[in-house]
């Protein structure tokens, strides 16, 4: 019997998609057209390659509707939202591809008589590329077009929460006429995963998903000497300094802590603000994260969804029990959220002060609508939290000293800093992560070197 991947959505706990898992003759199929497919796909001009890319992202972007309204119903999101993620896929596809050009040009290291001598980007061969659920095309594309671009064929194995993305994916690039076996996709168990990455046939990895997922996949590479780009999430940080704007620092960060039902990489999970601001910024942020209406995704004027699953919400609600139990409080009252029910994925929003970092809430990923608020006295004490953890994707300073701001900046283990803003990716910075968050490097010219190697040219031209 063929083992089967169900999809439950969350807004009602019904099975919303079936299909088969990829078998081992199916893997094996796939990753041969691809090690074939990749040799004409290197030779292809770069500009023949952005050409159909761009067809691509047309006619995805052409689906929007279509392709949000299933999104919603595979992992949540409110309907009002998700259009939100064809924007950002179009956003960041459109600007790897115009780049392409010029980050994939030769490097020519200068003259010296008689020789000719440059440095080429060389693309790996085939890159698989394994996405998660959250944001199911937004971390997808990440990967799927720069190597692609890149010269590289392309195998996708979306989450078994969101199969229908790796499928939007495929059509796309049928319909702008991507040769056969350039892109591909595959269902598969956590076996074919492992399976995929020990093929020989498989030249680099790209994951973005959970911390023991990003251990997985480096035991299954360990015996190949293959590169692996890996997203593993974070505990990001806020820092609302004295001399911040209140009004866009509350606006900005509520919507950094719960949208998407806080199911972001580099959402806000905790927030320190200082003495001098704290009560009237705290004032501010639960007043505005109790206007949240928490419902059926469905609804356009739900602005909360249910997170992915019921297991997820209950991981939520033990953090802030955990708080609870160890002196923190509540400022939200859950009962002005009635969707709000144990056993079920809906969670209403919660602010917790009284905090420290002996809970849970502020030192493990909450990954759902949750965060705790702590008072700190200087910029110093704001350091030394924002760095105790493991974790270290985003972080974010809401102030109007941009001085300070690089400054403190310096100071703090992450991957990207955030000033006066947050839970963003801009596809011309280098999207990247310390310590437990990952390792690599997606987008921007930078994404490109992680995607190709180098290859020298030294030509004796006078003999």
């Amino acid at each position: 019997m063929t083992d089967m991947l169900k999809t439950i959505t969350p807004i009602d706990g019904s099975v919303y998609v079936e299909r088969p898992l990829a078998s081992d003759a199916e893997i094996d199929a796939a990753l041969e057209r691809a090690n074939k497919a990749r040799v004409a796909w290197k030779a292809t001009a770069i500009a023949e390659r952005a050409a159909l890319l761009t067809r691509a992202v047309d006619a995805f972007v052409s689906r929007k509707q279509e392709i949000a309204t299933e999104l919603t119903w595979q992992m949540g999101r409110p309907i009002a939202h998700s259009p939100f993620e064809v924007n950002g896929l179009e956003e960041r596809a459109r600007h790897m591809i115009a780049i392409a050009p010029e980050a994939l040009a030769d490097i020519d290291v200068g003259p010296k008589e008689g020789f000719h001598r440059f440095i080429r980007h060389e693309p790996l061969g085939v890159v698989f590329v394994v996405a998660p659920w959250n944001y199911p095309y937004l971390t997808a594309v990440n990967a799927i077009v720069p190597a692609l671009m890149a010269g590289n064929a392309v195998v996708l194995k979306h989450s078994a929460q969101t199969p229908l993305c790796a499928e939007r994916f495929n059509e796309a690039f049928a319909a702008a006429g991507l040769p056969e076996g350039v892109f591909q996709y595959l269902h598969l168990s956590h076996a074919g995963v492992e399976r995929a990455v020990k093929d020989p046939r498989v030249d680099f990895v790209a994951f973005t998903g959970s911390v023991s997922g990003g251990h997985a996949i480096q035991r299954a590479a360990s015996e190949r000497f293959i590169g692996a780009g890996l997203e593993l999430g974070g505990k990001d940080p806020a820092y609302v300094r004295a001399d911040a704007n209140l009004t866009h620092a509350v606006e900005t960060l509520v919507d950094g802590a719960f949208f998407n039902a806080g199911q972001s990489c580099c959402g806000i999970e905790r927030i320190y603000a200082h003495a001098d601001v704290f009560d009237a910024f705290v004032e501010g942020f639960v007043a505005q994260a109790a206007a949240y209406k928490l419902g059926n995704p469905l609804d356009t004027e739900t602005t909360l969804g249910p997170m992915v699953r019921v297991g997820a919400a209950d991981l939520v609600r033990a953090q802030i029990a955990d708080a609870l139990a160890k002196g923190a409080r509540a400022l939200i009252d859950e009962s002005a959220f009635p969707a709000a029910k144990a056993g079920t994925p809906y969670v209403a929003p919660q602010v917790l002060v009284d905090v420290d970092h002996s809970m849970e809430i502020m030192i493990e990923e909450t990954f759902g609508p949750a965060v705790g608020i702590m008072k700190v006295t200087s910029d110093d004490q704001a350091v030394a939290l924002m760095n105790d953890s493991h974790y270290g994707l985003t972080a974010a300073i809401f102030t109007t000293d941009e001085d300070a701001a690089i400054a403190i900046g310096d100071r703090v283990d992450t991957g990207t800093w955030f000033m006066n803003r947050c839970d963003y990716l801009d596809p011309a910075l280098a999207w990247v992560g310390v310590k437990d968050s990952g390792r690599g490097c997606t987008l921007s010219r930078l994404g490109y070197e992680h995607l190709t190697r180098p290859k020298s040219f030294h030509l004796r031209i006078a003999v």
